[in-house]
């Protein structure tokens, strides 16, 4: 029977003015990848995705969402989680948004500089005269953390990225990772194991590990596990 499945992808982007941000270097390939693998087997997809992306072709069974900040992002999976089966959380999540930034002399001549956590900048384009600026970040809330609560029987996987590390550590962290988000699975991998060609990532549940070394293999091992009791 068909499913809807509801993924992301692409990385968030947290502006600081109107002409700078902050962003991460996803490209959404393997978002792409594992859309294209449901739609392929007659699902229904959701893609909550990024402006920049990669995304899959047009498809009557795909609708596409747009977000850019992780605040947008938050806005639009409250709506769409509690009516999807699956939840492929594949996204880059910014960890950090921009508060404030100011010139240096402004930190140095204040004597609390807490205080300048509760200020904002006016100005679309925030200068570039001064030598060295102080940037203020606040941390941005776990989306994933709140996927379960909005909808507890969502089957969710997440995904988690470390770099240079054994893979020990990889599946340790992805346990600790699906107890903290009451995730189903965790697919853990590595930047150093990951290429234009190659893409080596282990699936971890609370008893078993299953490995994957291409965008593909991760599509089609995320479709088994979703579809095994079908």
């Amino acid at each position: 029977m068909p499913m809807k499945i509801l993924i992301t992808s692409g990385g968030t982007t947290e502006a600081i003015d109107s002409v700078r941000a902050i962003t991460n270097h996803s490209t959404g390939k393997l978002g792409k990848e594992i859309a294209t693998t449901f739609l392929k087997n007659g699902h229904q997809v959701t893609l909550v995705t990024t402006k920049n992306a990669v995304k899959p072709t047009k498809h009557q069974n795909l609708t596409i969402h747009i977000v850019s900040d992780v605040a947008s992002l938050k806005r639009k999976l409250e709506k769409l989680v509690p009516i999807h089966d699956v939840c492929i959380h594949s996204i880059a999540v910014s960890d950090y948004t921009p508060v404030y930034m100011t010139d240096i002399s402004e930190l140095k001549n204040t004597s609390n500089p807490e205080t300048l956590l509760t200020k904002q900048n006016t100005e679309s384009k925030i200068s570039s005269q001064s030598e060295y600026q102080v940037l203020f970040l606040k941390k941005t809330p776990k989306i994933i953390q709140l996927i379960k609560k909005w909808n507890p029987s969502i089957i969710l996987f997440g995904f988690k990225l470390l770099v240079d590390v054994s893979k020990d550590e990889l599946i340790h962290v992805a346990r600790v990772n699906l107890r903290k988000n009451h995730a189903d699975y965790i697919l853990a991998n590595d930047l150093n194991h990951i290429s234009k060609d190659k893409h080596k990532a282990y699936l971890v549940n609370q008893t078993e590990v299953y490995e994957a070394n291409s965008k593909n293999e991760i599509a089609m091992l995320i479709y088994e596990k979703v579809t095994k009791d079908e």
